[in-house]
């Protein structure tokens, strides 16, 4: 019997397990790893892991000067792109045009984080053209950035937050309706396994019972 309700209780698990969902939770104030990859001409870097101060930091609306290093073989001819991994969960930005753009702005990236209490849900990014106010502030980022003996290039990233709401009706009540299921279907089959258990005693010990040899009681003719 202890063999039956140890399958019964991996069943169990084996069903619900599927419905739980995985997340890592991250704290205010978290930094949020990041990593990046380079692509010039046909050739990839591999992912470099950013330092802190240039990472998202969990629920923090900011902006960070971030150094773009010169790829190998650039002539200037083509274009540059760049792609991140965003978290621990490794949420993918795909190719960011950022040098030889259809533009005589200096660019600048904008990357979107949503998160509901503890989770990041996703990341989403696009360059835009870095605000003219900003240039007159920082007038060296400029010249720099046009500069082509100087390297590594600077970029403003802007990191924006935006927080969902944590009750979601639908997902909700599509878990709790599928475990409630899969519950009512693992207590079905230990109510069966049990009464079967019951009904093949009853029915060994009464066999047993009528098998015993009885006195026979001879009716008397008066």
């Amino acid at each position: 019997m202890a063999a039956v309700n140890e399958k019964l209780v991996l069943s169990l698990v084996m069903w619900l397990f599927p419905l739980l969902p995985i997340t890592i939770a991250y704290r205010a104030g978290d930094i949020v790893p990041m990593s990046r990859m380079g692509q010039y001409h046909s050739s990839r870097t591999v992912w470099h892991d950013l330092i802190g101060r240039h990472c998202p930091v969990f629920g923090v609306n900011r902006e960070v000067l971030m150094p773009i290093p010169k790829p190998t073989g650039f002539t200037g001819a083509d274009p540059y792109k760049i792609s991140f991994q965003v978290g621990r969960e490794k949420f993918f930005i795909p190719w960011l045009l950022v040098i030889n753009r259809k533009s005589t702005e200096v660019p600048m990236i904008e990357v979107n984080l949503r998160y509901s209490g503890s989770d990041l849900l996703g990341v989403t990014a696009k360059v835009l053209d870095m605000p003219h106010h900003y240039i007159e502030m920082h007038p060296e980022i400029r010249k720099q950035f046009w500069d082509s003996q100087h390297w590594p290039k600077h970029i403003l990233v802007r990191y924006t937050w935006k927080e969902q709401s944590e009750i979601d009706v639908t997902s909700g009540f599509f878990v709790l309706f599928g475990s409630g299921l899969a519950l009512s279907f693992i207590l079905a089959i230990y109510v069966l396994q049990s009464s079967r258990d019951k009904l093949e005693r009853f029915v060994r010990e009464t066999v047993a019972e009528t098998s015993m040899p009885g006195v026979v009681e001879v009716a008397k003719v008066e």
